[in-house]
C-alpha cells in the first residue's frame, strides 16, 4: 500500500497532492482486479444452439442441392427385374440424365424444354402409364412409325431391324385369354392391317400398328420376360423421364456369398455405359 502511494507521488511531483495519488491508486487497483478476474464462462446452452444452427444450415443447403439435382438433372435408378437382360442386369444401379428430354416441374404437369428429342433404339426410363413405377426399356417406335412383329422379329416401316441386344427364349411364352383380349382391344385402334376380324396378336406376332402423335413405343430387350407396351399400349411422350448415363454400382443379388452387396460386386460393370 505504501509503495503504491509513494510511486504515485514520485510520478506527479510534490504539487500533485493526495487526490492525484488516490486516482492512480484506484486506477491500478482496478487494473489489477481486471487482470486477475477470469472471463465469464459462456453458457453451454448458447454453445449447443450455435452448433445446432450450424448443422441445420448445412443440412438445409445439402437438401436444396439434392432436390435440385434429383429433380432437374440426374436421378439414381435401380434395376430390379430381368426385362432388359443382357444389356443391364438385376443389381445394376444407374444414373439417369433427366434434363435430356425435359425434366418434369414438381407439382405441375409441365416440363422444362428438352435438349433434344428421343431417338430410335435408345434406352429410356419411363413412368409406367398403368402404375406408379419407373421402368427401363428400349425405345423402338416414334410418332408416325409403323411397327409389327413376326415370329419375334421387329419390323419398322416394313423393314426388319437388326437388334443384337434382344434375347428370346427357346419356346415362345404363352398368355392367358384375358391378356390376349386386352392386347387385341388396344391394338385394334391403331391396327392398319387388312383383316381386323381375324386379328389375334400375341407377344411375338402383332401389328402393323401406327404410333400416334405425342406417343412412343418401348419394349424390353429380354422380350419374353418383359411387361411392356405390347400388353398395355403406347407411352405418352410426357412419360419419358430420361436416358441412362452410366452404371455407378453393380452387384449380384443371387450370389451365394454372405452380404452380396459387399462381397459380390461386379467390378467390371462399374462406370460402364449401357447401350
Amino acid at each position: 500500500m505504501l509503495y503504491v502511494w509513494a510511486g504515485a507521488r514520485s510520478h506527479f511531483g510534490p504539487c500533485a497532492g493526495p487526490r492525484a495519488s488516490g486516482f492512480i491508486f484506484r486506477d491500478r487497483v482496478t487494473l489489477a482486479m481486471s487482470a486477475s478476474s477470469p472471463p465469464e464462462p459462456r453458457g453451454s446452452g448458447s454453445r449447443f444452439t450455435q452448433w445446432a444452427l450450424g448443422w441445420a444450415k448445412s443440412i438445409a443447403v445439402a437438401l436444396v442441392v439434392w432436390f435440385f439435382l434429383s429433380t432437374f438433372l440426374i436421378q439414381a435408378f435401380h434395376v430390379p427385374s430381368s426385362s432388359m437382360e443382357r444389356t443391364v442386369l438385376v443389381g445394376d444401379f444407374l444414373f439417369v440424365n433427366k434434363l435430356l428430354y425435359g425434366a418434369e416441374i414438381p407439382l405441375t404437369s409441365r416440363h422444362l424444354p428438352a435438349i433434344r428429342e428421343p431417338k430410335h433404339d435408345e434406352m429410356v426410363v419411363i413412368h409406367s402409364p398403368i402404375e406408379n413405377l419407373l421402368l427401363l426399356k428400349r425405345l423402338v417406335g416414334l410418332p408416325g412409325d409403323t411397327l409389327a412383329m413376326k415370329q419375334g422379329r421387329l419390323l419398322r416401316d416394313g423393314a426388319p431391324l437388326a437388334e443384337p441386344w434382344v434375347q428370346l427364349a427357346e419356346q415362345p411364352p404363352s398368355i392367358d385369354e384375358a391378356t390376349a383380349l386386352q392386347m387385341r382391344s388396344w391394338q385394334l385402334r391403331y391396327y392398319v392391317g387388312q383383316d381386323t376380324v381375324h386379328y389375334h396378336p400375341d407377344l411375338r406376332n402383332w401389328g402393323p400398328l401406327v404410333v400416334p402423335p405425342d406417343s412412343v413405343m418401348t419394349l424390353g430387350d429380354n422380350r419374353d420376360e418383359s411387361f411392356d407396351c405390347r400388353y398395355y399400349g403406347f407411352i405418352p411422350r410426357k412419360n419419358l423421364r430420361g436416358k441412362p448415363l452410366f452404371i455407378y454400382f453393380s452387384y449380384d443379388p443371387s450370389s451365394w456369398r454372405p452380404l452380396p452387396f459387399l462381397t459380390a460386386i461386379r467390378w467390371g460393370r462399374l462406370l460402364s455405359s449401357p447401350r
